[in-house]
C-alpha cells in the first residue's frame, strides 16, 4: 500500500487563529478561528479521507476494515484506526481540562476511547504557558475550594515553552495550552474532554461555557504532581540517529532533525510522519510526496522501503504504536 495523504478537517474554535494557514499552510476560509486540523481521525462521524493515489476517497475506517493488515500490520484487528493527529492553533487559552483513562471513559460512554495526548510545539510567543498538572499536595477538597473561589490558577503547575519542547500528558492530568502556541498533538482516538474552569470567561451567547466538574473530579490522577518538557533520549546510530520524545502504551514519538536522506524503520507497524519544519521529499518504490511544513502522511506497515530526502534539511515527526 502507497503512503497515504488526507483531506485535513478543519475546526473552528473560539479561542482559535490564523495560524493554521498562515504558518502551516492549511487552506483556511475567512474566519479568524481556525484553532484545530484534524490531520488523521478514525472518530465516530470525523473520517479522514484519502486524496492521494488508487485509494482516493476512502475513508480511514473502511481502511481498517477491509485493508487492516496492509495498514496496521503487526496491530491488525483493530477496529478503529488508535491515534489521532492534530495541528492546534492557541490564539487565546483553552479551558483548563482533563481527559479520562480508558477504564474511566467507558464508564461515561462504552464506545469511547480514553485520551493520554502529547503536544509538541511548532511556535510559541514569548512568555506563552502551559499548565500540566496540580502543584505538590494538592487533593479533590482544596481543588474544590479553589474553584469555589475562582483561585484554580493556584493549583496548577505552570511554565512556559518554546518551539522544540514536548510536553506528555497521560490521561487524568489536568492541563491547559495557554495563548500564543501552534502545537502538533499526537493523542489516543478520543474526543472526551471534560472542563474544570474556564478562566471567567463567557462563550459567544454571553453566558459561562457549561463545566463538568463532577465528571473531571473522577477522572484526575491526584498522585500527578506537576508535568513539564519531557527530556528526549537519543536512538539509533549514524544518520538514523533520532530523539525519542514519548514512549508509553498507546504510543511512540520520535523527532528527526536531518540534512541528509535517512529511512523509517521497515517494523511492520504503520507510520504517521509530519513536517515540523523545513521541507522533505517521501520516497516509497515509485511514489513520490513533496512534505513542506505541516503536511502529515500516514505511511502503512505493508509497504516499500520509506526514504526522506530533506531539502535541504528537516525537522520530522515520527508517530506510532509500541
Amino acid at each position: 500500500m502507497q503512503p497515504l495523504l488526507f483531506e485535513p478537517i478543519l475546526k473552528r474554535i473560539r479561542w482559535g487563529g490564523r495560524r493554521l494557514g498562515i504558518v502551516l499552510g492549511k487552506a483556511l476560509g475567512d474566519a479568524h478561528d481556525y484553532a484545530e486540523s484534524w490531520e488523521v481521525v478514525d472518530h465516530r462521524a470525523d473520517q479522514s479521507v484519502v486524496h492521494n493515489g488508487a485509494l482516493t476517497g476512502w475513508m480511514l475506517r473502511r481502511l481498517v476494515a477491509e485493508r487492516g493488515r496492509e495498514l496496521l500490520g503487526r496491530h491488525a484487528g483493530l477496529q478503529q484506526f488508535p491515534l489521532l493527529i492534530k495541528l492546534l492553533d492557541a490564539n487565546d487559552r483553552l479551558s483548563v481540562q482533563v481527559h479520562p483513562d480508558d477504564r474511566c471513559a467507558r464508564q461515561f460512554d462504552p464506545g469511547e476511547n480514553g485520551k493520554t495526548e502529547a503536544w509538541v510545539i511548532l511556535d510559541a510567543s514569548p512568555g506563552s504557558t502551559l499548565w500540566v498538572g496540580l502543584q505538590p499536595g494538592v487533593g479533590e477538597v482544596e481543588l474544590r475550594a479553589r474553584l469555589q473561589e475562582g483561585t484554580l490558577e493556584q493549583c496548577l503547575h505552570a511554565f512556559s515553552v518554546q518551539a522544540g519542547d514536548c510536553v506528555f500528558v497521560p490521561a487524568g492530568t489536568v492541563h491547559a495550552i495557554g495563548e500564543g502556541v501552534l502545537l502538533s498533538e499526537i493523542q489516543q482516538s478520543s474526543d472526551l474532554t471534560f472542563r474544570l474552569y474556564d478562566w471567567g470567561r463567557l462563550g459567544t451567547d454571553g453566558r459561562p461555557r457549561p463545566l463538568h466538574i463532577e465528571e473531571a473530579m473522577q477522572c484526575i490522577d491526584f498522585t500527578r504532581g506537576p508535568v513539564g518538557a519531557v527530556q528526549p533520549i537519543r536512538v539509533g546510530a549514524g544518520a538514523q540517529t533520532c530523539e525519542e520524545l514519548v514512549r508509553c502504551a498507546q504510543f511512540v514519538i520520535r523527532r528527526h532533525t536531518a540534512e541528509r536522506e535517512f529511512e523509517i524503520e521497515d517494523d511492520d507497524r504503520f507510520h504517521v510522519v509530519m513536517t515540523l519544519a523545513g521541507n522533505v521529499r517521501l520516497k516509497a518504490g515509485s511514489d513520490s510526496l513533496r512534505m513542506p511544513r505541516g503536511t502529515t502522511v500516514l505511511a502503512p506497515a505493508e509497504r516499500q522501503r520509506l526514504r526522506l530526502v530533506p531539502q535541504p534539511k528537516c525537522v520530522l515527526l515520527d508517530a506510532f504504536l509500541p
